[in-house]
């Protein structure tokens, strides 16, 4: 079995002041081994997304430099791949701006076409993407997910299952955190440091309006 880890950095608010990011990046991380690294906030000991206690939760903007170097580098040494989509937040047509969950929902189905179309991860078995809630209304993460699963099936006849789960809860997602928020440096501060540190994983990073 396959994985897809999803996560995202950056807002979907168009205000464009301090408030609002000028970027918007969907992140995926897929493995065949969905097993975080590390056991805490800063001792990274154990392999590669093993799993670890449910008593902590890390994030990236919140932790020490040296922490996200070590996660990341510990990232850097697995066996998976990274694809990010970039949106320019003021080359959205001003209807999709009012349209958050549409956008959102776009914006990722367009990640995993792109994902899928690569393929860099084998498509004869059974997928599972798992990511990270954005919403606690359950009407939206139905709708998300069914929608995902109707155009993954469709378009690249792939049985995938379709989970949504907090960072706590599925520590894999701390570290697709951390790896969108490298990228996410990249373009919204210009600070490539934690970019580089896995920068031999990313298989592509395009604009979704270039």
């Amino acid at each position: 079995m396959s994985y897809i880890l999803l996560d995202e950095s950056g807002d979907l608010g168009f205000s464009f002041d301090k408030n609002s990011s000028k970027y918007f990046i969907v992140t995926v991380i897929f493995t065949e081994n969905k097993r975080p690294p590390g056991k805490n906030r800063s001792h990274y000991t154990q392999k590669p997304f093993q799993k670890a206690r449910p008593s902590w939760c890390i994030h990236s903007y919140q932790e020490e430099p040296t922490t996200r170097q070590r996660l990341l580098k510990k990232l850097n040494n697995t066996e998976c791949g990274i694809l990010a989509i970039i949106l320019d937040k003021k080359k959205v047509y001003t209807k999709l701006q009012d349209e958050k969950i549409v956008l959102y929902n776009y914006v990722t189905n367009i990640l995993l076409d792109r994902l899928f179309n690569k393929k860099p991860i084998s498509v004869s078995g059974k997928i599972t993407l798992i990511v990270s809630q954005r919403e606690t209304n359950r009407f939206f993460n139905k709708n998300f997910k069914d929608y995902l699963t109707h155009q993954v099936r469709s378009h690249h006849k792939t049985d995938i299952d379709i989970q949504i789960a907090t960072p706590a809860a599925e520590k894999s997602l701390q570290v697709t955190d951390f790896a969108s928020w490298a990228i996410y440096r990249k373009y919204e501060k210009g600070d490539t440091s934690y970019y580089n540190l896995i920068k031999s994983k990313i298989i592509e990073e395009s604009f979704l309006y270039p």
